[in-house]
């Protein structure tokens, strides 16, 4: 196999093809169904996957088929099946999605959610590196192969487009499309975090997610603050002590429900990690003054951020902007809490645990409620095969002139827990562009644009080294 034949291959696509069309993806506000009730009406969610499903035919793969599926009430699932080449055995399934979150504050002069901007060879904007680079990044990677004619095994391209709400639509389509999906023995998926910008990162286990609104009413409607204080509890001092059930304010810790044994070679790999990265392990945050981690441990907070429970308080409610607070004693106050779940705990376990922690025994008789909006387990590989591992670390070695590293991520792909618990047999590649200040989620997300060249490539070794394995 000509590396440089490969490389050359897909640098130009992503530079004439990949890039205007991830430009012009960027400028679709397709928000997540979770952030956006009317996305059916709005149509965004249609246009994105439209454009995805038009710009398939620019790859002129041989006898590939796509399909833009639509059960109703749900958001579409664009598949494209790319047949064996050369009688090659083997069946590949490549995820992604095309959903995004939502806009956040904080966008520098200039650049914002649906403005791509490219700045230093990378392309922000919302959904560029999550996910949408995920579709084009497998189709090139195959067009590359059959273009130099090299064999390659029977790929399935699915993206969904719900992953940023959870995946609540994706099980639906997994029992609709069973006979398409057949039993993979090899799954892809391209939406993970990478460790730094300079070699392939494995991703070998990902977090569960555990989303929901926690509420405390006091009263039934708003009242002046001087006539009520005193007499009325604070909803805000109230959601308080809930939130103090569930996390020590003082260390962060969290109930013992959230919490699990890892497993022994959780330690290793994040001492591992702490040796690649160094000072990058907590360099690649933006933080704020002379805020600090919760150790000075670099091998610990690795390990948590993969491994252990977290909470943030990712949305207030029942509280006007305080340029336009009036002295009110509010009627409640409502926050939106996401835990990240260790990668063996069950979500919907948990979900009725915390729950339960919640809303038993209010206090001071408030009326308290905790609504789950979704319960996602983790996930965590099973050993890869020798020879994959070796493929891995070879195209690493080649696109980047680094060997392939491995890391537990922090982040939840639902889809990965689905497809573990279906076919435990699968082999996974769990990869992607999220290196240290992309910022998905958050302002000023970015591609680095040198970054989905090289993962292109390392994919398409790692599909030519499937020929006969399976």
């Amino acid at each position: 196999m000509n590396n440089n034949v490969i490389a050359e291959f897909v640098s130009r696509n992503w530079d004439e093809e990949i890039v205007p069309l991830l430009e012009t993806y960027i400028r679709i506000p397709n928000k997540s169904p979770a952030f956006d009730s009317d996305w059916e009406s709005n149509g965004h969610m249609h246009q994105a996957a439209q454009l995805f499903l038009d710009s398939v035919d620019r790859y002129e793969l041989a006898a590939a088929t796509k399909n833009l599926v639509e059960l109703p009430n749900r958001t579409p699932v664009l598949t494209v099946d790319v047949p064996a080449t050369h009688g090659t055995s083997g069946n590949v399934l490549i995820y992604g999605h095309y959903d995004k979150q939502p806009e956040f504050e904080g966008w520098n002069e200039g650049t914002g959610p649906w403005i791509p901007v490219i700045e230093n060879n990378r392309l922000y904007g919302r959904g560029g590196a999550d996910d949408g680079y995920a579709l084009f990044g497998a189709l090139v990677a195959l067009a590359a192969l059959e273009r130099a004619d090299i064999p390659h095994p029977r790929c399935l391209i699915l993206i969904e487009g719900c992953e940023e709400s959870g995946s609540f639509d994706l099980p639906f389509y997994l029992d609709e499309l069973k006979e398409e999906i057949g039993k993979p023995d090899l799954l892809v998926c391209l939406d993970a975090e990478c460790g730094n910008y300079d070699q392939l990162w494995l991703t070998t286990s990902l977090r569960g997610l555990l989303s929901g609104t926690l509420r405390v009413e006091v009263l039934k409607e708003g009242m002046h603050s001087g006539a009520a204080g005193g007499i009325v509890p604070s909803s805000f001092r109230l959601l308080r002590q809930l939130i103090d059930r569930v996390e020590d304010s003082k260390t962060g810790e969290l109930h013992s429900v959230l919490n699990t044994q890892p497993p022994s070679f959780v330690h290793d790999q994040s001492q591992k990690f702490v040796e690649t990265l160094g000072d990058g392990v907590l360099s690649r945050f933006s933080w704020s003054g002379s805020t600090q981690p919760h150790s000075d441990d670099l091998v610990e907070l690795a390990t948590q951020n993969s491994w252990g429970p977290s909470l943030a308080t990712v949305g207030l409610g029942g509280a006007p902007d305080p340029s336009n607070a009036g002295n009110t004693l509010r009627p409640y106050t409502e926050a939106k809490l996401v835990f990240r779940l260790p990668p063996n705990l069950d979500a919907k376990d948990a979900a009725q645990k915390i729950k339960t922690v919640f809303e038993d025994d209010p206090p001071q008789g408030s009326t308290v409620s905790y609504e789950v909006d979704a319960a996602e387990s983790g996930w965590f590989a099973k050993p890869l095969e020798n020879w994959l591992v070796e493929s891995l670390d070879s195209a690493s070695k080649s696109y980047f002139a680094n060997p392939l590293r491995q890391m537990g991520c922090g982040g939840t792909i639902p889809f990965m827990a689905m497809l573990g618990k279906q076919f435990p047999d699968c082999q996974f590649i769990v990869t992607g562009v999220l290196g240290p200040h992309s910022n998905a989620h958050g302002p000023n997300e970015f591609l680095d644009i040198e970054t989905g060249k090289r993962v292109s490539c390392c994919i398409a070794n790692v599909l030519a080294d499937c020929a006969g394995r399976f």
